[in-house]
């Protein structure tokens, strides 16, 4: 399958690389492919990364939105929307997008603050703004590795959460999380508008690492 991955920051190149390992021909979007491919910081740099993943092709957002059979957007949450548009409504269709992204605004340092909430979400946005796409939340509340291998902590035994308006659409990304990366709790909590509580979670989240000292760590739901 052809995956498009909107950005190429650290989530875009965890996801990237969980896909491209399991077999998928995977192409990472960026705004600019000449500024991620200058990049020389050493061991975190993309070219670096680039080199553990060669066969994960670097293009434009345009080229990454068409390319995608399925569709991620892995941008930072506040520039999500920019990005997108970016990219082109015409390029998505109507396929199933995939939204990791989190809303969380850094710019006042910890703790974080959202730059959407409570009677809005950005899943629910790029619903909005991309009204043909089958817009599904998920995996934005856990650490990036364990995105794609949530058997990193507590041997797995852990949650994840999918808002969506599509049944057909979430039932597919919840099948592509159970057989590619191996998720067993796989929680639909309803249309795009529960992604509100989710993106919330975001505050949970970050408190919860600060407190324990690592971003290693998931909730589980007891029934």
């Amino acid at each position: 399958m052809k995956i498009g991955i909107l950005g190429t920051g650290r989530v875009a190149r965890t996801l990237g690389g969980g896909f491209s390992t399991r077999g998928h021909d995977v192409y990472l979007g960026s705004r600019d492919v000449i500024r991620v491919t200058s990049d020389t910081s050493g061991e975190s740099s993309f070219n670096a990364w680039h080199a553990s993943y060669p066969d994960v092709k670097l293009v434009t957002l345009k080229q990454a939105a068409s390319e995608g059979d399925l569709v991620v957007n892995a941008t930072d949450g506040p520039g999500s929307l920019s990005a997108l548009r970016e990219a082109g409504e015409d390029r998505f269709g109507s396929k199933v997008l995939i939204d990791v992204a989190d809303p969380l605004d850094w710019s006042h340092g910890f703790p974080p603050s959202l730059t959407v909430c409570n009677a809005d979400s950005l899943g629910e946005q790029i619903q909005r703004a991309l009204p043909n796409v089958k817009v599904v939340k998920a995996l934005n509340t856990v650490h990036n590795p364990i995105m794609v291998n949530p058997r990193l902590v507590g041997g797995g035994d852990h949650t994840t959460f999918l808002s969506g308006d599509d049944l057909a659409a979430k039932a597919y990304v919840a099948k592509l999380l159970r057989t590619e990366f191996g998720w067993e709790d796989v929680v639909d909590l309803g249309d795009i508008r529960t992604a509100r509580g989710t993106e919330m979670m975001l505050l949970l989240w970050a408190e919860l690492s600060a407190a324990l000292q690592t971003p290693m760590f998931n909730l589980k739901l007891v029934r």
